[in-house]
């Protein structure tokens, strides 16, 4: 069974708020530390197949660095995950402009996106509920925005992650989980070997906007639907490989319409024998190599080299708002948003 959930403090903002860390532990040793500022997974405990355990995800020892530094290290992103060309949308007849964070565009919900800010924590049985009101006009989107999100470590070894959500105006929304992870515990990510049930992705342009184009896979670096290593055709010379810097793009999940969770990736790190499967109600699944990662940001004893770290984030496809023809981002008044994804580590004993 699983032991509960502690707690201890992690230091003070810079506006002086108290910042708590949470500790979820399972049956079999796993264990998740989360804190509530940015819903922030800062330790994913798992184990190899000697039943060792190693920390699998990037992040730092202490608040400081999640506050400054942090490319959003293992933090929750809202309202929109990943980017609005030129920070910009028409909804209803009304245009709607937000800061634009990453060059022209805006991403991860602007600055303060959700992962800068401290959320109401609360202990619900063996799960961690959070809970933020992002108010009207915030970052310039409109209404009133009550989230929840609710984190549960479970006996079968995943990290359940549920979202929730409900709006008094039409706005978008698009919440993710932005965990970078090394199943490794450390190195490079290049032989990790990574599956994606995906036939197409959203062909991005050279500042990763979409072109509106799904792109399929077939005979390119992009197709994962067998297993392969990350690393095997980061190099080679494709015009969507130049544009992101490597792999930085939103997978079309091949899955059936309507909400049925889907087995949408699985990773496989040879040498410890983890093994990480991502199943979401999401139709995409954005794939980032850490390209941008370059050895400047240090924590728990590691430097994060160029593409020490990888990202599955469960989502909706980019630049939504702009792309009618892509599935549907606005939130209504009265309707519910609503999305679970499930991280689950096993052991891969024959690698």
């Amino acid at each position: 069974m699983r032991t509960g959930i502690t707690q201890a403090p992690f230091g003070r903002t810079r506006d002086g708020e108290t910042i708590t860390r949470f500790t979820l532990a399972n049956a079999n040793g796993m264990v998740a530390k989360i804190i509530d500022f940015g819903g922030v997974i800062t330790e994913l405990l798992a184990p190899d197949r000697d039943g060792r355990l190693a920390d699998v995800v990037l992040g730092f020892d202490t608040l400081a660095p999640y506050e400054s530094d942090s490319p959003y290290f293992g933090a929750l992103i809202g309202r929109y995950g990943n980017r609005i060309a030129r920070g910009r949308f028409t909804l209803d007849g009304r245009e709607f402009s937000l800061p634009t964070n990453n060059g022209n565009n805006h991403l991860h919900g602007g600055a303060p996106g959700f992962d800068k800010l401290k959320w109401q924590a609360t202990i619900e049985g063996d799960s961690l509920c959070l809970r933020y009101t992002s108010r009207d006009g915030e970052q310039g989107y409109p209404g009133r925005l009550d989230v929840s999100v609710v984190y549960e470590l479970t006996d079968d070894n995943e990290l359940v992650v549920r979202f929730h959500a409900v709006s008094d105006q039409a706005t978008p929304v698009n919440l993710t989980q932005h965990s970078y992870f090394n199943l490794a515990g450390g190195g490079s990510i290049l032989e990790h070997l990574l599956t994606i049930d995906a036939d197409t992705f959203v062909a991005i342009d050279g500042e990763s906007i979409p072109t509106g184009a799904l792109a399929p896979v077939e005979a390119t670096p992009f197709d994962f639907r067998k297993a392969r290593p990350i690393g095997a055709a980061i190099n080679e010379a494709d015009t969507q490989l130049a544009n992101g810097q490597g792999y930085d793009h939103c997978f079309a999940l091949n899955k059936p319409q309507g909400k049925a969770m889907t087995r949408a990736a699985h990773v496989l790190e040879p040498q410890s024998g983890r093994v990480l499967e991502l199943f979401t109600e999401e139709p995409g699944v954005q794939f980032y190599s850490g390209n941008f990662l370059d050895g400047s940001l240090q924590g728990k004893g590691q430097v994060y080299a160029h593409r020490s770290g990888f990202c599955l984030e469960p989502q909706h496809f980019p630049d939504s708002p702009n792309q009618p023809q892509f599935p549907n981002v606005i939130l209504r008044p009265g309707e519910v948003y609503q999305t679970e994804s499930r991280f689950r580590f096993s052991v891969d004993r024959q690698a």
